[in-house]
Formats: C-alpha cells, sequence, structure tokens
C-alpha cells in the first residue's frame, strides 16, 4: 500500500484539524492567562483580608487595654486635686500645739479626716509614698537635698518633706525628700 491509499482523498479536513487544533490552543492559552490573573488577584485579596483582620484584632487589643487604662486611671486628676488637702491635714497635724482640751480635740477631729481621706483613697487604689528610712528610689522620689551625717547610710532618705502617692503602682506624685550624705 502506498502513502497516498493512506492519506484521505480530501485534504481539507486535515487543514480544517490542524486549524480546530490551532484554535482550540490559542482558546486555552488566553483561558490559562486569564486564570492565572485571576488567581493572583484573589491571593492578593485573601493576602489584604488578612492583613485587615489583624489589624481589626490589634485595634480591638488596643481600645480594650485603653478601656482598661481609663478605668484604672481614670480617678488620677481627681486625686491628684485631693492630695493638697492631705498635705495640709498632715501639716496642721505637725504643729506643736498646747495641750488644751480643745486643741487636742480639733488635732483629734483633724486626725480621723486625715484617715477617713486617705481610707478613701485607697479605696481606689491610691496609696502613701513615705520613704523615710529607705534607699532612694528616683522612680517613686524627689531629692530636694542632701545632709551629711553619720546616722544612716549614704543615699537613704532621711527626711520626707512630702509624702508621694501611686495610684494603681502608677506615680501620682514623688516623694519629695533629703537624703544622707557620707561625711
Amino acid at each position: 500500500m502506498s502513502q497516498d491509499d493512506v492519506l484521505p482523498e480530501n485534504t481539507d479536513n486535515l487543514d480544517d484539524l490542524d486549524t480546530l487544533s490551532g484554535d482550540v490552543e490559542n482558546a486555552v492559552d488566553p483561558t490559562r492567562a486569564q486564570f492565572e490573573e485571576v488567581s493572583k488577584k484573589a491571593d492578593e485579596h485573601w493576602e489584604k483580608f488578612l492583613r485587615t483582620q489583624a489589624e481589626l484584632e490589634n485595634i480591638k487589643r488596643r481600645s480594650e487595654k485603653d478601656l482598661q487604662n481609663a478605668h484604672k486611671f481614670g480617678l488620677e486628676k481627681f486625686a491628684r486635686e485631693l492630695l493638697p488637702v492631705a498635705d495640709s491635714l498632715e501639716l496642721g497635724l505637725a504643729v506643736e500645739a498646747s495641750e488644751a482640751d480643745e486643741v487636742k480635740k480639733l488635732k483629734e477631729g483633724m486626725e480621723l479626716t486625715l484617715k477617713q481621706l486617705l481610707d478613701a483613697l485607697a479605696k481606689f487604689n491610691v496609696h502613701v509614698v513615705d520613704p523615710l528610712g529607705q534607699k532612694f528610689n528616683p522612680d517613686l522620689h524627689q531629692a530636694m537635698a542632701m545632709q551629711p551625717t553619720d546616722d544612716a547610710e549614704p543615699n537613704t532618705v532621711i527626711k520626707v518633706f512630702q509624702k508621694g502617692y501611686v495610684i494603681n503602682d502608677r506615680l501620682l506624685r514623688p516623694a519629695m525628700v533629703v537624703l544622707a550624705q557620707s561625711i
């Protein structure tokens, strides 16, 4: 059998088949390119979604922390305004007074008023920093002066001009102190 016998007489159908095969490949290539483009965009959108979700979680955590701090330190300004009242009561109690009954009763009343004020502040986690005899702590104390002495170790608080206060372990006002200095 010859080659001519195997090949069909009408070769136009083969040309149509080649053309059809080329059309299918050409049709697949743009579809594949479109698929890759759509897939790439889908990946980009997924990344944006993940970043946005992470950002929302961060905002939520920051908001919760800010709210907790607002509850925790919301009374800070109010407490700061009450500190001079406590200072005045303490100064009044420190004054040497006569031993008259009226003066004793006045002094007792001031002591009770100061105790009530400090108890009320303590209910809201405002606590006194009274560092007398302690080592100097720059986070809680403000050194006003240094005084030479043999009675205490250097950098120890030997006198407190004004007590300090903390609210929820955050400094509200430093204690103003005099430190011991070696001779």
